[in-house]
C-alpha cells in the first residue's frame, strides 16, 4: 500500500486498441489514465492490444498522470499474457495493473506473484507497481478485507456498478441510477459505504465506477457528487467531457481548503511553547482540537495534491 497520496479525482478508462484514443489522452488533465485490455477490446483485438499499450507506455509525451493497464480477469485465457507482454516491456512506465471481477485475496495475491517474477527477469523495483482490485460482484464485496490486505501493492479499490448491478439482478439497465420501484434513499450506499470502509480501514483509495450517459455531464456531476459526499477518492471517467466535472467534485472547496490549512497552523502554534502548550484552542468562533487537526490533515492533503493554493494565512496572535 503506496504511503504517497497521489490524486485519482478522475480515472479515465482508453480503449487499448486504439492508438489514437491513447495519443490524445497523453495531453488531459485526468489524475490516472488506464489503458484497457478487457471490456472494451475484442478478443481478436487483445494479442495486438498489449504490443499497442506496450509502446505507447514507452513513448513521450506523457504528463503527471498515474499510468495504468486494466488486464483480463483470472478466469479467462489472456490475463497471464496480458500482464508478461505488457510489464515485461513496459513495466519502467508502469505505475499499476487494474485487475477486474476479483472475488477473494487469492486473485490478487496470484498478481503479486506474477508482478514480483517479471520485476525480477527484467531488473525492474520489486513491488513499485501496484495492484487496483476491481469489486464487481456480490463474492468480492463479502471478501473485501481480505481483498484489500492480499498484497502491500493494494493502492485502490474500485467499484464496477455494470457487473456488480448484474451479480445481484439489480431491476435496472442505466448503470449509476436508481433502480425503477427504489424511491427513497441510494440503493448503492451500502455497496458503496462497504467499499470506502474497507479502503479508509486499511489505508487505500476508494474509486467509484463510470457513469454511462457520456453526453449527460450535469448526471455525471450529480453521481459523482453522491460519492464524493461519502468520502470516495475520485470516479472513472468514459470521455473527456467529464474530466474536469470530475476533478472538480472531488477537489476540496476553495474555503474548506482553506479552513483546514488555517486550523493546522493554528493548532501547530498553541500547542507549542510558544503559543502556551494548550490542547484546546478557539480559532474564530471554532473550538478546535486533536481531532479537529485529524480532519483537516486529510483536506489538506487532498488540496495540496490537487495543486490548489491557500487564499488565507494565519496570524499569531501576539503579531496582530
Amino acid at each position: 500500500m503506496s504511503s504517497v497520496y497521489r490524486p485519482r479525482r478522475s480515472v479515465l478508462a482508453v480503449p487499448g486498441s486504439s492508438r489514437k484514443m491513447i495519443d490524445k489522452a497523453k495531453g488531459l488533465p485526468a489524475d490516472e489514465i488506464f489503458l484497457d485490455l478487457e471490456d472494451a477490446v475484442a478478443p481478436l483485438a487483445k494479442q495486438e492490444a498489449r504490443g499497442t499499450i506496450a509502446e505507447a507506455l514507452a513513448e513521450d509525451g506523457w504528463g503527471d498522470q498515474i499510468k495504468v493497464v486494466r488486464v483480463n480477469d483470472w478466469t479467462t485465457e489472456w490475463t497471464y499474457a496480458d500482464v508478461v507482454e505488457v510489464v515485461g516491456r513496459a513495466g519502467a512506465h508502469l505505475d499499476a495493473i487494474l485487475l477486474p471481477k476479483v472475488p477473494d485475496a487469492s486473485h490478487v495475491q496470484a498478481l503479486d506473484l506474477l508482478l514480483t517474477q517479471i520485476e525480477k527477469a527484467n531488473g525492474l523495483e520489486v513491488g513499485r507497481i501496484g495492484i487496483e482490485p476491481q469489486i464487481e460482484n456480490a463474492i468480492g464485496l463479502t471478501n473485501i478485507d481480505a481483498i484489500a490486505t492480499a498484497s502491500p501493492r493494494v493502492q485502490t479499490l474500485v467499484f464496477g456498478p455494470a457487473d456488480f448491478m448484474a451479480s445481484i439482478n439489480m431491476r435496472t439497465l442505466v448503470v449509476g441510477e436508481q433502480p425503477d420501484g427504489y424511491d427513497r434513499g441510494d440503493a448503492y450506499h451500502h455497496i458503496l459505504m462497504t467499499i470506502l470502509m474497507a479502503a479508509r480501514a486499511h489505508g487505500v483509495q476508494a474509486i467509484d465506477g463510470p457513469y454511462l450517459q457520456i453526453r449527460d455531464v450535469e448526471a455525471f456531476r450529480r453521481s459523482a457528487q453522491r460519492t464524493a459526499a461519502l468520502g470516495f477518492d475520485g470516479k472513472w471517467v468514459l470521455h473527456p467531457t467529464q474530466i474536469e466535472a470530475a476533478n472538480d467534485v472531488f477537489s476540496p472547496r476553495q474555503d474548506d481548503y482553506d479552513r483546514a490549512e488555517l486550523i493546522l497552523d493554528a493548532y501547530e502554534f498553541h500547542t507549542s511553547a510558544a503559543g502556551g502548550g494548550r490542547g484546546a484552542v478557539m480559532l474564530g468562533d471554532e473550538m478546535i482540537d486533536e481531532a479537529s487537526r485529524k480532519m483537516a490533515l486529510v483536506i489538506s492533503a487532498k488540496g495540496r495534491a490537487a495543486g490548489m493554493k491557500r487564499t488565507t494565512e494565519f496570524v499569531r496572535p501576539d503579531e496582530k
